[in-house]
């Protein structure tokens, strides 16, 4: 990500028509024994470029699961997933891995962050595994970090910084590369109230200035309500929110 790429609120009039992101008949099942547990049935999902969707439901409803599937992190029974024109379901293992290190940011409930290494060299890391010189890194952590609000805190180690600190560098480890889509799971779950509405702000800004385009598990009202378009699931059915009064929350 460079300085260039956060400059200037993009014309949504512009959004390409075509979907970024085409899911089509998902199914995925686990094994716990000699028990198959069903996860996600016929999952049917369009998502077009530079948008903000949410995924909503109660616990064991397979959200994080279709998060997964979507970031590249496992792999359907059956169905496709189309990202970009590339169906990723068909990827093998080493393809799969490289594909992920280029189209997808991830954003963790708990940040995920390395404690032995500073700020800057936790937003650096996904960069280390391209091509760039230690002088285009720099150029790129930077600019990161600003759009992230965190630059003064470039040096510190994540038990210097608080919660909501530790989470804005997560978002610039997750956006220095300039991915694809952006999956985040639970982004505000370990947050108080007022780091998480920062938090929200951040991505709000990151998808409706920036135009990137996220992908969202939560099981915050209010952070559902930031999304541009949310979904419901529902014992692996995948439903709109406006069929839903939200009363599980």
């Amino acid at each position: 990500m460079d300085e260039a790429s956060a400059q200037g609120p993009i014309n949504r009039e512009e959004e390409k028509d075509d979907p970024l992101i085409i899911v089509k008949d998902l199914h995925k099942s686990y094994r716990r024994g000699a028990q198959k547990l069903t996860v996600l049935t016929g999952v049917n999902l369009s998502i077009p470029e530079a948008q903000y969707v949410v995924f909503i439901g109660p616990s064991g409803s397979g959200k994080t699961t279709l998060l997964n599937l979507i970031a590249g992190i496992d792999k359907p029974d059956k169905g496709k997933i189309i990202i970009a024109g590339v169906d990723i379901s068909t990827l093998d293992e080493s393809r799969l891995s490289k594909w992920r290190a280029r189209h997808v940011g991830f954003i963790f409930q708990f940040y995920n962050l390395i404690p032995v290494l500073t700020a800057y060299e936790n937003v650096e890391l996904p960069l280390l595994l391209t091509h760039l010189s230690k002088k285009e890194r720099k150029k790129h952590v930077l600019a990161a970090l600003k759009v992230t609000g965190i630059l003064d805190r470039a040096f510190h180690f994540p038990a210097q910084l608080s919660g909501g600190q530790q989470q804005r560098v997560a978002i610039a480890r997750a956006i220095v590369t300039d991915p694809t889509i952006i999956v985040a799971d639970e982004p505000t779950g370990d947050l108080d109230k007022d780091s998480a509405a920062q938090i929200l702000d951040l991505l709000n800004y990151l998808n409706r200035e920036l135009g990137k385009t996220i992908v969202m598990v939560t099981h915050d009202p209010r952070a559902a309500k930031r999304a541009r378009k949310v979904y419901v699931l529902d014992k692996g059915i995948l439903r709109d929110q406006y069929e839903n009064d939200l009363s599980w929350t």
